[in-house]
């Protein structure tokens, strides 16, 4: 693992650091604590025994100078102090990304119109199972991936990136994309045509329609004048004989355990068109929720489908 993945993996540096506090907060809780508390027990009866005597001479003392004492001999290092306050903060940061929910921005056009660049999204972690943090191994099954779903997933060709697409094939299915029309096992979806969306970073117009996917309706874009595929683009990926290509576009059978991704900006996506399939044990989560969006605050609160 390179030094660039490591720091790119926000769940790992919050692991190291739940563990660091951890094991710190625990140190002092069990071990150093005690330690002080013996130290101080020993100066304060010393300090008790000298004002006795001091007393006895007739010498009037001040009672404040103990609990001074006390408050000092007692009082956390800096290090343990800090660590001890930061470390619940990090561990529920820490359970709520690893299990529950966890933020993501998207960084690229290839989800509009349904996802715009700079939406910060809430991805629910649970949906399609437990899984361990950094492994990303499921320990309890829950539901699988749907036909529709906007699923967050490791990239396959570099694990170290997250990507977020729509599922559009489930394992066994067969995926026909010819003329910029999906048909899935012999059924062609139905498509409604909009009005034309205006891509704000470009200045152009794209066609837009309203595709029903397994009853999942969704809004795409697509670019007249440009081909369904590059093929010059497509790369080698496991499995890669159960596709077949040609100009007008492709066929796929998607294997089991894995499914076939793409993006609802059908001309202006990299997907599972040219990098493959999404093998199950890199899902992230299922997106769901625009909770930000610094540039557009009407965007807030947009849940999607």
């Amino acid at each position: 693992m390179t030094l660039q993945s490591i720091l790119g993996n926000f769940a790992l540096i919050l692991f190291v650091l739940t563990v660091v506090t951890g094991i710190i907060w625990f140190f002092d809780r069990f071990y150093l604590s005690k330690q002080r508390r013996a130290k101080a027990d020993a100066a304060l009866a010393e300090f008790d025994a000298r004002n006795a005597k001091l007393s006895a001479d007739g010498i009037k003392l001040e009672n404040s100078g103990r609990a001074a004492l006390e408050a000092n001999l007692l009082r956390q290092p800096t290090w343990v102090e800090y660590s001890g306050s930061f470390f619940p903060v990090i561990a529920m940061v820490f359970f709520l990304r690893s299990f529950l929910y966890e933020p993501f921005k998207i960084p690229s056009s290839s989800m509009v119109p349904t996802l715009l660049v700079g939406d910060l999204i809430l991805v629910n972690k649970f949906t399609y199972g437990i899984r361990l943090p950094i492994l990303n191994k499921k320990v309890i099954e829950m539901h699988n991936p749907q036909r529709g779903d906007v699923m967050v997933f490791k990239y396959p060709k570099d694990m170290s990136l997250d990507y977020i697409k729509r599922v559009v094939g489930v394992p066994g299915d067969k995926i026909t994309y010819q003329n910029k029309r999906l048909t899935i096992n012999g059924q062609a979806l139905s498509y409604v045509s909009l009005p034309d969306y205006l891509n704000e970073d470009s200045l152009d117009y794209s066609q837009q329609f309203t595709e029903n996917l397994s009853n999942v309706q969704h809004t795409i874009a697509v670019r007249s004048g440009r081909p369904p595929i590059s093929l010059e683009g497509v790369m080698d990926f496991p499995n890669k004989d159960a596709c077949s290509y040609n100009p007008e576009g492709f066929t796929c059978t998607v294997p089991a355990g894995n499914y076939f991704m793409m993006g609802d900006n059908r001309d202006n996506s990299e997907d599972s068109r040219y990098w493959g399939f999404v093998p199950d044990e890199n899902i992230v989560g299922k997106a769901f929720l625009v909770w930000m969006n610094l540039g557009n605050f009407k965007r807030i609160g947009t849940f999607f489908k």
